[in-house]
């Protein structure tokens, strides 16, 4: 049999295109990088008694160094979105973890209480490019093994989400600005290791230049983007929800505060394991299949929440199936809209909205029903993005 004509045999990859985004050394890198930013967000909560004792704060005062840092996080997402592709990614990344670094250390060294929430917004800055960055890079990076890399990398920011408050509560909470300086630190044996990072950003693996992958039927891309965002704003509304009002539910369901505040700690670990579980699946499920599982599987656990002897196993489960949605998530967004340069950073962004406004909302919503009602008002929530799930399962689906 003669071969093709030269002309017909598909043209080889650019060296370029064949160069690995991360070294093994990077990637290690990346999951403890997370870990950091997932110790920093959880640090600020157990440091408020000690926060207000320091500068005199009332409680809603100490809260807004929370709100500063995710300020920040939007801010930093938006930035490194406009700059990804123009500037090298170590650039971007080195100046991010140098970002939080410096407001970690000037957090526990402020002398006044308005320096201290301007340093928390710079360690937002930071953490919002970090969190932003490396997603982006792990979404574009791996291929058809993206969707397994991204549920691992957030899986460490579970990690450090479970830590940080250990760690505050085994020293004290007296002791914050200490903590807060050796995450600094933590930060920046990192920077050794961005050489490994390639330099030059990827395309998003999968993207076709005529028309998305996914090839979204009679619907916009507008419209796709929208529904993105609303699963991604109301899914993290549903994780804040749970971590900030599980406890009170749970004691007001007969149970003690011990063992609502264990309750709690397990459904975040369970959020981090479910994470672990995911990668493996990823490689052979369909992204689409997951969220569709796990949005249809918190909506039931939800539900069964409501009912107390039920309740703490039901959180746990809550935790173990909205734990894939956020990562896996970003591959679809990538697959389905590739020419929409900034889906990704509009959906993180998003989340961090919605983590944001979902104690104030819920917390309205509860005046009116009262907190035996959470898991029913969080079910609901659920049970839309379980709707924006299926329509965007059927928008995105192959011709």
């Amino acid at each position: 049999m003669t071969d093709r004509p030269l002309a017909q045999r598909p043209a080889d990859p650019p060296a370029s295109a064949r160069l690995p985004v991360f070294s093994p050394a990077a990637v290690i890198a990346s999951c403890a990088g997370f870990v950091l930013i997932g110790a920093l967000q959880a640090l600020y909560g157990p440091s408020i008694p000690a926060l207000r004792a320091e500068y005199g704060l009332g409680p809603s005062a100490a809260g807004l160094a929370l709100s500063a840092h995710f300020v920040g996080g939007v801010a930093g997402v938006l930035l490194v979105d406009r700059c990804y592709g123009r500037i090298g990614n170590r650039r971007i990344l080195g100046t991010s973890y140098l970002l939080m670094a410096v407001g970690a250390a000037g957090f526990a060294l402020a002398p006044e209480w308005p320096a201290a929430l301007a340093m928390a917004l710079l360690a937002g800055l930071g953490f919002g490019g970090i969190d932003y960055g490396l997603n982006q890079l792990f979404a574009a990076g791996f291929g058809h093994r993206s969707t397994a890399m991204l549920n691992i990398l957030n899986a460490h920011f579970g990690v450090g989400a479970i830590l940080g408050p250990a760690v505050v509560g085994a020293v004290g909470s007296e002791h914050y600005p200490a903590v807060f300086l050796v995450f600094a630190l933590a930060d920046l044996p990192l920077l050794l290791c961005l050489q490994g990072v390639r330099d030059r950003a990827p395309q998003p693996s999968g993207a076709a230049e005529s028309e998305p992958a996914g090839g979204a039927r009679a619907r916009s891309l507008g419209s796709v983007l929208a529904v993105f965002v609303a699963l991604y704003v109301l899914h993290v509304g549903i994780e804040a929800g749970v971590g900030g009002w599980e406890p009170t539910h749970l004691e007001t369901a007969g149970y003690t505060a011990g063992t609502a505040a264990t309750a709690t700690s397990v459904y975040w670990l369970m959020m981090t394991v479910g994470r672990f579980l995911t990668a493996p699946l990823a490689l052979r499920f369909s992204a689409p299949a997951i969220i569709t599982v796990s949005c249809a599987g918190m909506t039931v656990c939800l539900l069964l929440a409501s009912v107390p002897v039920l309740a703490p196993y039901a959180y746990a489960g809550v935790g173990l199936f909205i734990a894939p949605v956020f990562p896996t998530g970003l591959p679809w967004l990538g697959r389905a809209a590739p020419r929409a340069r900034r889906a990704g950073a509009l959906v993180i962004a998003a989340s961090m909205v919605g983590g944001v406004a979902a104690g104030p909302a819920l917390g309205r919503a509860i005046e009116f029903s009262g907190v035996r009602a959470v898991p029913l008002l969080l079910c609901g929530v659920s049970a839309v993005c379980l709707a924006a799930t299926l329509w965007l399962v059927r928008a995105t689906r192959h011709r």
